[in-house]
């Protein structure tokens, strides 16, 4: 396990590569490892847990996976430590083969592949984008019929007494809001404005004033935001923009227009198939287009706006900025994703599949525990330029006067920071080889 996980880190993709990827590295206790030992490790992780360990499940059988995520939890909570916040974000795996018995199955594919059965992966994170758990459905299964029973799954897993769940506009729906107010959690979700009825012809007309909050920003220009709060019966709303994202929206609305005014004068025809162009079009004839300037009016009310739909008491402000947490967790899980990009899965059993995934999952967590470390200790590194500085760290076996000596290749970029961060002493530049054998 731990040979797959620190495969995962480093370059990812499927067991059987990472047979091969371990020759090039010297990693303890792996001498004896082969490929079965692999997928034996991969099956065991994805195994179902007796019946009498399967109380709250939900839309899956509890695995062991399930009970080291638990542990892990244990491990680094205290008496102050609690999961006030829990984020939620999913990404699809497609299968080249068979993808299993029952995980891999034909759905909305977010990979552009309808063709091919996937599987879904969400991923739970915490207030400080540290990997909580990790759930897997079969690829049909939809993000709106998701989130309740993960969250109870959540609360009884952690022993977690209140939470309060940020999610986006992808996994929302009454039914999902009934729930969440029927079991008494509070909530800060997404809305989809453009769509909604009740934000579009009461939300966004609502005259009150926003207010403003200015979060400056070192070498780079401050950010402007503003919000406000607007009830609808007893349906609470946080109306919220990002001043610097608006006048970036009007400016590209207004480069379109630009364009667009040229190609009309063009002629129609090459208009057609520019969705950029047909959301500022209207047809007077049936024959030819014109801007609309109703829409484009109507366009220029969201720019740099989002409608969040909350019954927690926090202010219009501190919802906002709650909301934007998840926006940092989602560019967490996107800057990860190719950790989670496990392709190609040989595996033919639902377990196996499993453990393989979690696999990945694992490597997020130390992949966050090793960001932190370096957080702490001032240093910002870039997480595919360290990986590449400790690729170039190698140890070169050579023999003088009869004696074997190895010598180490000098540090680059980040490397000795993240050694000293996880408090792990670089051998020396040069060494007798005997004597290392005879300490391993």
């Amino acid at each position: 396990m731990f040979l797959t996980v620190l495969h995962r880190l480093m370059v990812s993709g499927s067991d059987r590569a990472c047979e091969y990827w371990r020759n090039d590295y010297r990693i303890d206790g792996i001498d004896d490892l082969e490929l079965h030992h692999l997928y034996r490790a991969m099956i065991w992780l994805g195994e179902e847990l007796p019946a009498s360990e399967q109380a709250g499940r939900t839309l899956v059988p509890r695995c062991v996976k399930d009970l080291i995520e638990e542990r892990l939890f244990a491990r680094r909570r205290d008496l102050f430590s609690d999961l006030s916040v829990a984020f939620m974000d999913t990404t699809s795996l497609y299968f080249e083969g068979r993808g299993g018995e029952t995980l891999g199955q034909n759905g909305h594919s977010k990979d552009y592949r309808p063709h091919l059965k996937q599987m879904i992966v969400g991923i739970i994170m915490d207030q400080d984008g540290r990997p909580v758990c990790s759930e897997m459905w079969p690829g049909n299964t939809t993000d709106v019929t998701t989130l309740i029973p993960v969250i109870d799954r959540l609360r009884q897993r952690f022993a977690i007494g209140r939470v309060c769940v940020v999610a986006d506009r992808g996994m929302i729906s009454a039914e999902t809001i009934a729930g969440l107010e029927e079991r008494g959690l509070e909530y800060i979700l997404g809305v989809r404005e453009r769509s909604s009825k009740e934000v579009y012809d009461v939300v966004l007309k609502d005259p009150k004033p926003s207010i403003p909050l200015v979060i400056p920003r070192p070498r780079r220009p401050d950010t402007e935001l503003e919000a406000k709060e607007v009830w609808v019966d007893q349906r609470r709303y946080v109306v919220c923009r990002n001043l610097t994202e608006a006048r970036r929206d009007a400016e590209v609305r207004e480069a379109v227009l630009r364009s667009l005014r040229v190609s009309l004068r063009g002629g129609d025809k090459a208009l057609v198939g520019n969705s950029a162009y047909r959301r500022y079009l209207k047809t007077p004839d049936e024959k030819h287009f014109e801007i609309d300037d109703k829409r484009v009016a109507d366009d220029a009310r969201y720019d740099g706006l989002y409608v969040l739909r909350t019954n927690t008491t926090l202010s219009p402000l501190a919802a906002m900025l709650r909301y934007r947490e998840l926006l940092k967790v989602e560019d967490i899980f996107r800057t990860t994703k190719s950790i989670l990009d496990t392709r190609p899965i040989y595996h033919q059993k639902d377990a196996a599949i499993r453990g393989h995934v979690f696999c990945s999952f694992l490597a997020l967590v130390l992949r966050k525990r090793l960001e932190d470390r370096l957080a702490a200790a001032r240093s910002k590194s870039e997480w595919g330029a360290l990986l590449m500085d400790l690729d170039r760290l190698q140890e070169i076996e050579t023999e003088q006067v009869g004696k074997r000596f190895i010598l180490r290749t000098p540090v680059t970029g980040d490397v000795g920071r993240a050694f000293q961060a996880v408090g792990v002493a670089l051998p020396p530049n040069i060494r007798e080889a005997d004597a290392v054998a005879s300490t391993q």
